[in-house]
């Protein structure tokens, strides 16, 4: 938000200003495409690259989830080492426990790995954290409180 012009809702805050802000998210199907969903991001991961110089920072949402675990962390995690090593900032929100288990394993300073809060029960607290990275995403527990309520409501419906 800081980075452009927006009020930073936060106690405290401290950042310097970069000299570029690039995005790299997934995209939705596009019938028109000429090439797969991976050939796709890595053109536009390309062309950031090209544009991109040290003191910029890329957000990454889900990128190279296009492919299977195993290689999109390890084409994830070149590109994020080589940009690191350029100066480059780099937030990257992913579910590849590989990518982000190999990346915390040989941090650097300044390097912060952040995941959604938990209780102990379990439940949800809707902060970040900083914390080492999980193997799960918690999905079951989202598939469990849709499908459970989803069961309920076609037991009620049906007489149950």
């Amino acid at each position: 938000m800081m980075q452009c012009g927006m009020f930073v809702p936060a106690g405290a805050f401290c950042s310097t200003v970069c000299d570029g802000v690039f995005t790299h998210y997934k995209r939705e199907e596009d019938a028109s495409r000429k090439s797969g969903k991976l050939d796709e991001e890595l053109r536009r991961m390309s062309d950031i690259v090209e544009k991109v110089k040290p003191n910029s920072m890329i957000l990454f949402n889900e990128s190279l989830a296009a492919t299977n675990e195993r290689e999109g962390s390890e084409i994830a995690g070149q590109i994020v080492r080589a940009l690191s090593e350029k100066g480059i900032r780099i937030l990257f929100v992913t579910h590849m426990y590989e990518l982000t288990r190999s990346l915390h394993a040989t941090q650097k300073d300044g390097t912060l790995f952040l995941r959604a809060g938990r209780q102990v029960n379990g439940e949800r607290t809707f902060k970040i954290t900083e914390g080492k990275p999980l193997q799960t995403s918690y999905g079951e527990d989202l598939y469990k409180e849709i499908f459970a309520a989803s069961a309920q409501t076609i037991a009620v419906e049906n007489g149950g």
